[in-house]
């Protein structure tokens, strides 16, 4: 059953100006280290590559319902890849604890989640769908 669905739209060039007026402070506060080591071998689409996982986070807060507060922090949303490539979140902190809150007994829940850009634009969308145990 989906238990949390979420989307995000975020602009490229605002996260580029980010990047631009704040640069280690805003990557620091905002992303994993895993986020980082992976934007940054992508020197032409860097800003692209931080700003699908800014809108992932972003999705995230949605789909569990509270944004970012109830201690849910972006740096604890963190995309990685699965040994196939797919994009899934890792969650620590109070995004776990939330999302661990939203699991009804006897269930796991699978993160799926999407992203693409073209510019100016990045979208990403998450679904958490609970499964029996």
């Amino acid at each position: 059953m989906i238990i949390g669905i979420g989307s995000d739209l975020c602009n490229i060039e605002r996260i580029q100006a980010s990047l631009d007026r704040f640069g280690d402070r805003f990557i620091q506060r905002v992303f994993t280290e895993i986020e980082h080591k992976k934007a940054e071998k992508r020197p032409f689409t860097r800003a692209g590559t931080y700003a699908k996982r800014f809108a992932a986070k972003e999705a995230f807060s949605k789909a569990v319902g509270t944004g970012f507060k109830a201690g849910v922090y972006m740096k604890d949303i963190g995309v990685v890849n699965m040994p196939s490539g797919a994009p899934t979140l890792h969650l620590s902190n109070g995004a776990k604890a939330r999302l661990d809150a939203l699991t009804p007994p006897g269930h796991a829940v699978d993160v799926h989640l999407t992203m693409t850009d073209d510019h100016p634009w990045a979208q990403a969308f998450v679904i958490l769908y609970a499964r029996p145990l």
